[in-house]
């Protein structure tokens, strides 16, 4: 398989999977200005969506939308447990946790990327952000992961759209139980190895 990424950028959830799994995988990156890859394909090509992730198949077949990525990998090693079962309820609660941290938590965060997007704006966004984070806050107290009690595919996702919040200067000092979290997680040996290898990746190209 082939992850293409972006350093930094939400494909790291499921880089962080492919590891925690131990699955073979190559990494390419994709410079998310130009939308090349870094052997200089032209990166609509694989995803005409032109953001990461994508995931390249075996056969050639390219998936992306990170929360359909990430379920994908969890299912190829059941046994794993970092989702339920599919068609269970409980992988139905996994995909709404999913979903909130994808439409609310990461497209609430996607905006203040902008430079075009005034500071006024951008303090609006920061209250709407802050009462999905408070939700967020008590369900990491109450069980320490994004979904019940033990790592799954939706806490590596929690934790990396967590990773921008320091740049887009959303303040998570009144939530510890998230900063804990983001300890946590940040301090397993998957973790670990792909923020150093999608760093070694950006020093390198």
């Amino acid at each position: 398989m082939k992850l293409y990424f972006a350093p930094n950028a939400c494909s790291l959830a499921p880089h962080i999977v492919l590891r925690e799994l131990g699955l073979p995988f190559s990494l390419v990156r994709v410079n998310n200005q130009s939308k090349r890859t870094a052997d200089g394909r032209d990166f609509y090509r694989i995803n005409p969506k032109g953001y990461v992730a994508a995931l390249e198949l075996e056969d050639g077949t390219v998936l992306t939308e990170g929360a359909a990525i990430l379920q994908y990998l969890a299912d190829l090693q059941p046994d794993a447990g970092l989702a339920p079962v599919n068609g269970s309820v409980a992988r139905t609660q996994l995909q709404a946790q999913l979903n909130f941290i994808g439409s609310e938590i990461h497209a609430g965060m996607s905006p203040l990327f902008s430079s075009e997007i005034a500071e006024g704006a951008k303090a609006v966004l920061r209250g709407k952000l802050a009462k999905r984070l408070g939700y967020m806050e008590q369900v990491l107290a109450d069980n320490g992961h994004a979904f019940g009690d033990g790592f799954t595919v939706a806490d590596a996702y929690l934790f990396t759209v967590l990773g921008w919040a320091e740049y887009l200067k959303v303040d998570l000092a009144a939530l510890p139980a998230i900063r804990r979290f983001r300890e946590q997680i940040g301090a397993r040996p998957a973790v670990i190895a792909a923020l150093r290898a999608e760093a070694e990746s950006a020093a390198v190209h």
